[in-house]
């Protein structure tokens, strides 16, 4: 069995003080005696005290934490986004409590329900999913706390978010593609629900209109986004009278499952299809032929929403106007879409 925490009340009772010179000697206060000090202080140690900074901001207002709910910190993303996050929060004082949705919406509501009975001052959100509606932050926006999402956004709603410009992502990676000489590009695309997926597909089809190239939806593909997604895909595609000469993947994921069906039968990357991913995952450089992909300046993205959410905080009258931060992909080309 645990043994339980000594309180500051166990402190004070052992020598015979009262709970208040306790709290004071602890934070070396000027008014009480140094031997009185030692005393406390000797003590606390021998009983492994822990001081209750949480109990303690609470009872000034504040507790310092703040809430990020991600879908999964599986890959590259998601985990380098949250490094950002912890970065500048620490530097600003906060402790980060990290929750996964792990794709599902019911358990974003359940992330929600523990973050605001943490009493967290401020939440940062990437929408899980299967997240379809903005209901269950409306107790967040109710209880004022400051709201950010960042990469997975809904339409409609009128809230602070970071995003990529990933609609000139899946345009850059779309128009490197016809510039190699590719013609008849397919698009493995996410659920369209979501702004991400939905953006990478309008970019997709930016640069086919713009080449005067025909948008052929037997070469679009909808799905998850996993690396099954992309084997399934890539089997479809190369069932069809023709075939296309190149894939614009809306996931890395997704690509290496492509990628792994096309050297299964045989088939060479780039010189009998050339693939292109999206979020710069660390394995696309270690793949044989390596990953093109746009690179989500994770980290940044991270920093930018802490920022974001210590401006909202700032604001005195606790009126702030939404906004969005966007920011630039950058398209790294790799050996993948670049013919011999």
């Amino acid at each position: 069995m645990a043994r339980a925490k000594a309180s500051i009340t166990d402190l004070a009772e052992q020598l015979g003080i009262s709970v208040s010179t306790v709290s004071r000697a602890l934070s070396n206060h000027p008014s009480i005696s140094d031997a009185t000090k030692q005393r406390v202080w000797k003590l606390a140690k021998e009983l492994h005290y822990q001081p209750n900074h949480l109990a303690a901001g609470l009872r000034k207002g504040r507790s310092k934490l703040l809430g990020v709910i991600v879908p999964h910190i599986d890959g590259h993303f998601f985990t380098l986004v949250v490094k950002g996050i912890e970065t500048v929060a620490t530097k600003a004082g906060f402790n980060v409590l990290i929750c996964q949705s792990n794709e599902d919406v019911a358990h974003e509501r359940k992330n929600i329900e523990t973050l605001l009975g943490a009493q967290v001052e401020g939440i940062l959100v990437s929408l899980s999913r299967t997240t379809r509606d903005f209901r269950h932050f409306e107790k967040v926006q109710q209880q004022q706390i400051p709201l950010v999402f960042f990469d997975r956004v809904l339409d409609g709603p009128d809230v602070s978010a970071v995003v990529l410009d990933d609609r000139a992502g899946g345009y850059q990676s779309t128009k490197h593609l016809i510039q190699q000489g590719y013609r008849r590009i397919a698009h493995f695309g996410g659920p369209q629900h979501l702004n991400i997926y939905k953006d990478r597909r309008q970019g997709y089809l930016d640069a086919l209109r713009e080449h005067n190239l025909p948008v052929e939806e037997e070469l679009i593909h909808i799905g998850n986004m996993k690396m099954e997604d992309g084997a399934a895909g890539i089997a479809h595609l190369l069932a069809l009278p023709h075939p296309p000469d190149a894939v614009f993947s809306a996931s890395d994921f997704a690509a290496v499952g492509a990628l792994q069906v096309l050297k299964q039968r045989g088939l060479r990357v780039p010189q009998d299809m050339a693939l292109a991913g999206f979020s710069n995952e660390t394995f696309t450089s270690l793949t044989e032929p390596m990953l093109t992909t746009i690179d989500q300046r994770c980290e940044q993205m991270g920093q930018a929403a802490v920022r974001l959410f210590l401006e909202i905080l700032a604001e005195p009258t606790g009126d702030f106007s939404p906004r969005r931060v966007v920011l630039r992909p950058d398209l790294l080309v790799r050996s993948s879409s670049q013919p011999v």
